[in-house]
């Protein structure tokens, strides 16, 4: 049964591959995609493996090899090799001036009856002066341990 995606490597891909695979030198995702595109190789010289049997014998699942074969199909080799980068690109709460106050905040003097300033302390107070619509003690941790500065 022909598959949706069918993949069909010229000599020099498939001689890069075996090659790639032989020297077991690069990330083990990477090893597995080029293994996976050696087995679905429906050219000349390739087996033409099926996906199921492709996911058995590399014990990988089924969507994964129809994503590499997908890839391959699309955008070519080196995509169908690459990690797919994410999707989705956070905003950061905090630009530059809005660390710069953090730090300031955070090197200032606690709060009356504090000994010193805590996460959540500085999350809210960033939210009260106006320097963020909102924060957590999550992204005030992120900022500050980037910073080299110590306030303690």
């Amino acid at each position: 049964m022909p598959t949706r995606h069918e993949v069909r490597l010229t000599d020099e891909e498939r001689a890069r591959l075996r090659t790639l695979v032989g020297r077991g030198e690069a990330p083990a995702r990477l090893l597995t995609h080029a293994r996976i595109l050696l087995k679905a190789d429906r050219g000349d010289a390739g087996p033409g493996w099926a996906d199921a049997a492709i996911a058995g014998a590399l014990d990988v699942g089924l969507s994964t090899v129809a994503r590499v074969r997908q890839r391959y199909v699309a955008a070519g080799l080196a995509a169908a090799l690459a990690r797919k980068g994410p999707d989705r690109v956070y905003e950061r709460k905090l630009d530059g001036a809005g660390e710069a106050h953090l730090i300031a905040l955070a090197c200032g003097a606690p709060p009356p009856g504090r000994a010193r300033w805590a996460l959540k302390l500085l999350a809210d107070r960033l939210v009260a002066l106006a320097v963020v619509d909102a924060s957590s003690y999550e992204t005030v941790r992120r900022a500050l341990k980037q910073t080299i500065s110590n306030p303690g």
